[in-house]
């Protein structure tokens, strides 16, 4: 026993070599923080621009501000609760996000709550709320989510702050007028079945507005206006821009995701509507029912009420940006209570609700019901008179069952270190206020938002999103962008986003596991499938679709559905889902590499990448 101790420390230790061994790289923000920390307010004479001796305050407009004290137009009402702020993401340490002022105050002059108790220093804060809340319903106060959760350390795969992400768009970048463009158009479009999306106007509006962005209508060497512009990351980010002035936003990848597979079939993944056959057959994959064991879950989501939209006046807007806890207020329709994903707005109500690795968890079990071939480099492939042994433990079903949901939590922390610790990028809510002030402040709060200008110009022109946005919005000059939950976003920064690194994690854990080339059959029949407009049962429109669907396919639209699935509520921007892909990759690659060690069986896996590569472990 003691030879067997010595070798556990022994591939304990070449683990943890093999972790240390890899560099740890240096982590870029793309320095809005710094930028833009300070506004020009006019003064007679004065011709400069973001010019700190202006006189004005910091606001730090192009970052995440969320549950921070803001004044009646938005901004912060004082920088140093931002720079407390980040001093405490800094350190980690619970005692000094504790001493942090949160909400709308009112504050005594020493920065701490008035209390109504003042006897009670544990008794609720006085929240000054804006909006008219029904006696008895006026909200509690939200918290920020794990912002310490970076600084931990891992046992196993990369170290949190091993792996990185590259600068996310800057406020006055022509990328994020794309990105912010696209985010608008989805509000719009919530509604639309996807069956219908050939044929429905606005789904067409929406591709002709976003076809005359700069961003998508450039030659790619053309210089840009804009910081991030410039950077290599930022032009290998869209896969669909093309040199020769070619349709840049064709129907079959409006709103749609880069990586292998994502523009193949109908949108959403066979993942999210098809189930397996269950015990002894008991139902059709068109059933949409998955059997867990002895049980089954439904691939059916809750209906919520179509074009019911939030935080489109202003007085809501500002509570929600001073941590206003209005969460679960959405309706859902009360006659019928479940269906098929059958609009973008099902695909939000998803991801509003998720539980961390459920979609690829169900992923799993629908391959294993399919009898999906696993990855050929792996042990027990033979039949059992040649192998003499099943996987099970290891190399089995349940082995695949316990990785594909292992790497989650890990990647959650990689993603929070970049969130809080490295960018800080605001919401899309937030840039949807700072449009809102553009369209209605007076000269001084519009001179604030210089960095927007050309933002305003693009959304006010023949792009016809401001026109849009005033008539669904019921006023002109409101360019808030409309909401699929009551609260928002959560209440961490926007990139990269916890749904698209864990997806990226859990799909990449999958990939290799899974013979990532075949194509999807069930007994022997070649299937696709789509949600009919009312979302009440599933259409065979496989004649519509040549091209088969395949594993890596159909994982990569499963997770691009999730990741881009916040984009339909609202809540990120395309550059999140794509960057925290790769995060997410990263990070299940090397807890692979770890693993493999641990195992006496000689076998490889080999993984297809997010770029179109493979690497073999």
């Amino acid at each position: 026993m003691g030879y067997r101790r010595n070798q556990a420390l022994d591939i304990r230790q070449t683990a943890a070599e093999l972790a240390a061994a890899r560099p740890h790289p240096a982590h870029r923000s793309n320095g809005d923080e710094q930028r833009f920390r300070f506004e020009f307010v006019p003064k007679p004479g004065d011709p400069q621009v973001n010019d700190p001796r202006s006189g004005s305050p910091p606001s730090y407009i192009g970052n995440f501000t969320k549950c921070l004290p803001h004044d009646e137009h938005g901004f912060l009402l004082d920088p140093a609760d931002y720079d407390a702020w980040v001093r405490a993401i800094d350190s980690g340490d619970e005692r000094d996000f504790r001493s942090l002022r949160i909400g709308p105050g009112p504050f005594q002059a020493n920065g701490d709550f008035q209390y109504i108790d003042p006897a009670n220093p544990l008794s609720s804060p006085e929240l000054d709320w804006k909006h008219n809340y029904d006696p008895g319903k006026e909200p509690a106060l939200r918290a920020w989510e794990s912002q310490g959760a970076g600084l931990t350390f891992e046992l196993e795969g990369p170290d949190a702050q091993a792996v990185t992400m590259p600068p996310c768009p800057s406020l006055d970048s022509q990328e994020l007028i794309a990105e912010m463009g696209e985010v608008y158009w989805m509000a719009l479009c919530r509604d639309v079945p996807f069956a219908d999306w050939e044929t429905n106007q606005k789904i067409a509006d929406a591709r002709n507005s976003l076809k005359r962005s700069y961003w998508f209508r450039r030659d790619k060497t053309l210089d840009l206006n804009g910081v991030t512009d410039q950077l290599p990351e930022s032009l290998a980010r869209r896969r669909i821009l093309s040199e020769n002035g070619a349709d840049q936003v064709p129907i079959d990848k409006l709103f749609r995701g880069v990586t292998p597979g994502e523009q193949v079939g109908p949108y959403l993944s066979q993942f999210l509507l098809i189930g397996n056959r269950g015990i002894a057959g008991a139902h059709s994959i068109t059933d949409g029912l998955i059997h867990y064991g002895a049980i089954r879950v439904d691939q059916r989501v809750r209906i919520a009420v179509k074009n019911e939209d939030f935080m489109q006046d202003w007085n809501e807007w500002l509570d929600v940006q001073n941590g206003a806890n209005v969460g679960g207020g959405e309706p859902y329709d009360p006659n019928v209570k479940y269906r098929f994903m059958a609009t973008p707005r099902d695909l939000a109500t998803y991801v509003h609700h998720d539980a961390l690795y459920e979609a690829y968890l169900n992923a799993c079990l629908i391959l294993l019901g399919l009898n999906a071939p696993f990855d050929r480099g792996l042990p027990f492939r033979l039949p059992d008179y040649k192998d003499k042994q099943q996987g099970f433990a290891q190399f089995g079903g349940p082995h695949i069952l316990t990785l594909v949901t292992e790497v989650a939590t890990r990647a959650l922390k990689a993603v929070r270190y970049q969130k809080f610790n490295i960018h800080r990028r605001l919401r899309p809510e937030a840039v949807g206020g700072w449009m809102y002030q553009r369209r209605n402040g007076n000269s001084t709060i519009k001179e604030r938002l210089h960095a927007l200008t050309n933002m305003e110009k693009a959304f006010e022109g023949s792009s016809k999103i401001g026109e849009k946005l005033d008539q669904i919005n019921n006023n002109a000059d409101n360019w808030l962008l409309p909401m699929a939950f009551p609260e928002g976003s959560p209440t961490h920064p926007s990139y990269g986003a916890g749904h698209g690194t864990v997806a990226g994690a859990c799909v990449t854990i999958l990939k290799a596991w899974f013979d990532h080339g075949w194509e999807l059959h069930d007994n022997g029949d070649r299937f696709v499938y789509e949600s009919n407009a009312d979302g009440m049962s599933l259409n065979d429109v496989s004649g519509n679709y040549p091209e088969p669907l395949t594993v890596e396919g159909e994982l990569n639209k499963v997770a691009a559905n999730i990741a881009i699935g916040r984009n339909w509520a609202g809540v990120h921007y395309y550059s999140d889902y794509i960057e925290s892909f790769r995060l997410g990759e990263q990070i299940a690659i090397g807890l692979l590499e770890e693993q493999k060690l641990t195992y006496g069986e000689n076998f490889s896996l080999t993984v297809p990448l997010f770029n179109g590569t493979t690497v073999r472990i």
